[in-house]
């Protein structure tokens, strides 16, 4: 399945309204917000239909999904949209992740826990607001939005930078920073990074990794803030990154990045960021810029390549400088 979804799910006392953006998206947050109710509300529609006092709109059919025969239930649901409530153990076992790595469907779970086998983006991680309506209208009606919990940039003036990847990302990386001086290591995976920060001896530490796929480990990383001084940089990944920056001058590309979600079939990608290497790959092919994963082609750290990469971020690092 491609594409945004805008759903809508009201009834007398509530509205939800909410755009679903890629293949998982997550609702966090403390009890009483409205995540239970929201899906209480999409499953009265399932079951009873306009009887059921709620109204749902979507472009896409939407479902609950439980612990009963969720396996059973899921290899006969395609191009839907899938929500799951909190406290079903199921979405946190690897069996569940197998089975939205090759689905046409979409999930919306709601969990306070961090869901490691899922590599769901920082970007899809939410809360739930709620504003009540206008007095002035009579308007008695609970109106619930969702906003993102997470940014993918925290600044500091950094003294180490440690990167998630080991490779191609991790020599590009590793070039910046030696023009600034800071120290650059590579933690090999976004599992390996929190181990990584508390090894270090170093309070100013700047953080790289894949966004796309990092909003499991984000939570871990930012209960360091207590006692670390840590900022992050997350973009959707390294290769986005490269794509971004224009250096292979195609309109295409630019096309995709303005509106992935049109391009990228979840059933193939079970993160954005294999789609953007995908991506990159194709079209530098042949090409000066040719890009492999495992080894970065020396063309990218030219000088007019690498102004137009760098500006990009070029922020992050100069924080605090003159």
């Amino acid at each position: 399945m491609k594409g945004c979804y805008e759903v809508i799910v009201k009834n007398r006392r509530i509205q939800y309204k909410f755009t679903i953006n890629r293949n998982i998206t997550i609702l966090k947050g403390d009890s009483a917000t409205g995540k239970t109710t929201l899906i209480e509300m999409i499953q009265a529609f399932q079951t009873n239909q306009m009887n059921s006092g709620v109204l749902l709109s979507c472009k896409r059919p939407c479902i609950v999904l439980d612990s009963n025969n969720w396996q059973l239930i899921l290899q006969n649901t395609k191009d839907s949209i899938v929500f799951i409530d909190e406290g079903n153990p199921f979405v946190t076992s690897k069996d569940f992740a197998d089975a939205v790595k090759n689905s046409t469907n979409y999930y919306v779970i709601a969990t306070r826990n961090n869901l490691f086998n899922l590599p769901y983006s920082i970007q899809e991680v939410y809360g739930i607001k709620n504003t009540a309506g206008n007095k002035y209208q009579e308007t008695k009606r609970l109106y619930s939005t969702l906003y993102n919990l997470y940014s993918d940039k925290i600044k500091i003036k950094p003294k180490l930078v440690i990167v998630e990847d080991a490779k191609a990302g991790f020599e590009f990386f590793d070039f910046v920073c030696k023009k600034f001086s800071i120290p650059c290591i590579t933690a090999k995976s976004k599992s390996k990074i929190y181990k990584t920060v508390l090894e270090s001896q170093e309070d100013d530490i700047l953080i790289i990794a894949d966004g796309a796929s990092f909003g499991p480990e984000m939570e871990q990383i930012l209960s360091l803030k207590k006692a670390i001084n840590i900022g992050i940089y997350l973009p959707e990944s390294f290769e986005w990154l490269l794509l971004k920056s224009d250096v292979l001058k195609k309109q295409e590309i630019n096309k995709i990045l303005n509106n992935p979600s049109e391009f990228i079939e979840s059933a193939e990608h079970f993160s954005w960021e294999t789609f953007f290497t995908s991506l990159l790959i194709k079209e530098s092919h042949d090409t000066y810029l040719e890009y492999k994963k495992n080894k970065l082609n020396p063309n990218y750290l030219q000088d007019k390549e690498f102004k137009k990469i760098f500006s990009i971020f070029e922020d992050i690092f100069t924080v605090g400088n003159a």
